[in-house]
């Protein structure tokens, strides 16, 4: 009976050898700089937003997480990289909201984000702003619908180009309302934005941080953001969805990795930036972006990217949107 207590003894400790190495792989990790591709050129905000959590990362997790600027291609440079790169956790990706959109506009990508990328947390929510020049009588949602439902055609929206958020949840409210409005692209926001307050174009979707100085300014009118809840940056402005139930067109931004990162490392990440979106001082600065931090786990992100593939692409398809 000793010699069988001594096998069993010894089988179920040499059972239990192959999961050390990945218990203290998860343990170690990170034992090196880990490097955070953003797809976009520094200073807007998403770079600022990778810059904010990267810095709350090495703060708690002992080692540096260096931001690497690869804009280029509507953000499908630095997406490809980390596509490519070792899934051993010490190369992430800053998820921008355009993955949803560009696995429909671009016909030729050499990746596909869903087979290639590991969604780990997501960061935070940021709405769009419907803004109309003062021009326009309307001062609400349905107020404008009515306007636009009596002037077909006769209303410009501005966007900052073909295929980007503001393009594509323009045409999104559109659809919902059925109502007539000519697009017209820009190269970017700023001048976008310069010719709504000059009332050369009639209304535009922003993302809320690039407005809002001219909105408090009273330089245009904002009707509405379109995330499901209000906005805390302008907290008596009303929802899209409290006149259109189900409404949501917000640019929303996260952290993922190569696809076969392991299970452990993904789960620490998603745990220590979950704990950042809890901390005040990070609480207060999205705030002050016009940000909504948004704690998910990675099934639950994954499902989102998936789902929101899924709708803007339906909205692309229908809209007939190509880029330019």
């Amino acid at each position: 009976m000793l010699v069988r207590r001594q096998f069993l003894h010894l089988a179920a400790s040499a059972a239990a050898l192959p999961a050390l190495p990945l218990i203290a792989r998860a343990e170690a990790y990170p034992s090196r700089p880990v490097h955070l591709i953003v797809p976009v050129a520094p200073g807007g905000a998403l770079d600022i937003l990778a810059r904010l959590i990267g810095q709350w990362l090495s703060d708690h997790m002992g080692q540096a997480f260096v931001i690497e600027n690869r804009p280029g291609a509507g953000t499908n440079i630095g997406v490809d990289v980390v596509a490519h790169a070792a899934p051993d956790g010490y190369t992430l990706l800053l998820i921008p909201q355009s993955v949803t959109t560009n696995a429909t506009l671009y016909k030729d990508l050499n990746f596909n984000f869903i087979r290639d990328i590991v969604p780990i947390a997501m960061i935070s929510k940021l709405p769009l702003v419907m803004e109309i020049t003062n021009a326009i009588p309307a001062k609400t949602v349905p107020e404008f619908i009515a306007y636009a439902k009596a002037n077909p055609g006769k209303i410009s929206m501005a966007s900052g180009g073909s295929g980007s958020a503001s393009h594509i949840g323009g045409e999104f409210f559109k659809m919902k309302t059925g109502i007539d409005m000519v697009h017209v692209p820009y190269r970017g926001g700023a001048p976008a934005l310069v010719d709504l307050i000059g009332g050369q174009v009639q209304i535009m979707f922003s993302p809320l941080p690039e407005s809002l100085a001219a909105i408090k300014a009273g330089k245009v009118r904002a009707l509405a953001v379109t995330t499901a809840e209000r906005s805390q940056a302008l907290p008596d402005l009303p929802t899209v969805a409290e006149t259109i139930p189900g409404f949501e067109a917000s640019t929303w931004q996260g952290i993922g990795a190569p696809k076969g990162t392991p299970a452990e490392i993904v789960d620490k990440l998603n745990k220590e930036i979950n704990a950042a979106l809890a901390d005040p001082k990070i609480k207060e600065r999205l705030a002050d972006l016009g940000s909504i931090p948004t704690p998910l786990s990675p099934r639950a992100y994954e499902k989102l990217i998936a789902d929101e593939t899924d709708k803007w692409g339906q909205v692309i398809r229908e809209a007939n949107i190509k880029l330019q």
